[in-house]
């Protein structure tokens, strides 16, 4: 099971070339409601390890690559990952001009030795779904013994010590964090902050639970309710320019396993060679088609999903 994916079409940080820290299955420590994986049980360690060394010999391989970043993330929570310090020091080491960049949910940013590492990035994306307790329990459902107030406090902390770009992601929930309530709360916690965005989004993935997202009416309301000092940025599906490259059969199953994509992401990732290959993947049935509101995904069929969690 690969750890390398993409590159891929980041909607808000260019040109992505993944690092999956969990690829082989779900380890984290959230059971978010709009996950785009599949349900699980929490957890606040990882029990399927990859080796940095492994990581960073398949990163060497797409180096080379027109990329923008290189991103951190996980089937999961990435900063669970328990050799995430040595594998910082290990990219910082090898990776030129291009940025680095973590997604996490920003639980552990209580842990000392997490919160280090992650000022040893370029670029850290923080999520913050809610801030009051009953809220955050519901839509993030966390696992036992996390706290909202505990993560406030140290997504401050290390809002005010980062010398790199940090973004908060708030994804909003219909009926959950939507309400002016709770947004009041966000917004009092993001006037604390210092940060270069706040990216305001909504469900567009199949998500794990029968939940929905907000329409873009909606969204650009909620918009309206934070303060005008604050970097607000509503999230689309609006694309960088990206000049399209060759995938083979495996790295076209890969990023679809890692990532669902519509076809105006596939138009822009995959050449023309590459599109045919793909086509004929969704001819054999190996990828299939998923809607989620009017977007529709391609993503692996139940049977090939099994055989790459083997």
């Amino acid at each position: 099971m690969k750890s390398i994916f993409g590159p891929v079409n980041s909607r808000r940080f260019g040109s992505s070339l993944g690092i999956d820290l969990s690829p082989a299955l779900k380890q984290c420590n959230f059971d978010c409601l709009y996950c785009e994986l599949a349900p699980s049980a929490t957890t606040d360690k990882q029990a399927n390890i990859v080796e940095v060394a492994t990581i960073i010999n398949e990163l060497r391989e797409h180096l080379n690559d027109k990329i923008d970043v290189i991103t951190i993330t996980a089937n999961g929570e990435p900063t669970l990952y328990p050799y995430l310090d040595e594998l910082i020091d290990a990219l910082n080491k090898i990776k030129n001009s291009t940025q680095t960049l973590i997604l996490t949910n920003s639980a552990t940013l209580v842990d000392e030795k997490v919160f280090n590492s992650l000022l040893k990035l370029d670029q850290v994306k923080l999520s913050l779904d809610a801030v009051t307790d009953n809220v955050f329990k519901r839509i993030d459902r966390p696992h036992v013994g996390i706290k909202i107030e505990e993560i406030v406090k140290k997504a401050i902390e290390f809002s005010h010590i980062y010398k790199g770009k940090l973004f908060i992601e708030i994804l909003f929930v219909h009926g959950l964090n939507d309400t002016k309530e709770e947004i009041e709360k966000l917004n009092e916690v993001l006037l604390k902050m210092d940060v270069t965005r706040v990216d305001l989004g909504t469900i567009d993935r199949p998500p794990a639970y029968p939940v929905v997202g907000l329409s873009y009416k909606e969204l650009h309301d909620a918009s309206l309710l934070f303060d005008a000092s604050l970097p607000i940025h509503i999230a689309s599906r609006v694309h960088a320019e990206l000049n399209n490259r060759a995938y083979d059969d495996e790295e076209i199953l890969n990023t679809l396993d890692k990532r669902p994509q519509t076809i105006e992401d596939i138009n822009l990732l995959f050449d023309e060679e590459s599109k045919k290959r793909f086509q004929k993947l969704l001819s054999e049935s190996k990828i299939v088609t998923k809607k989620v509101g009017n977007l529709e995904f391609f993503i692996l069929h139940a049977n090939e999903q099994r055989k790459r969690a083997k």
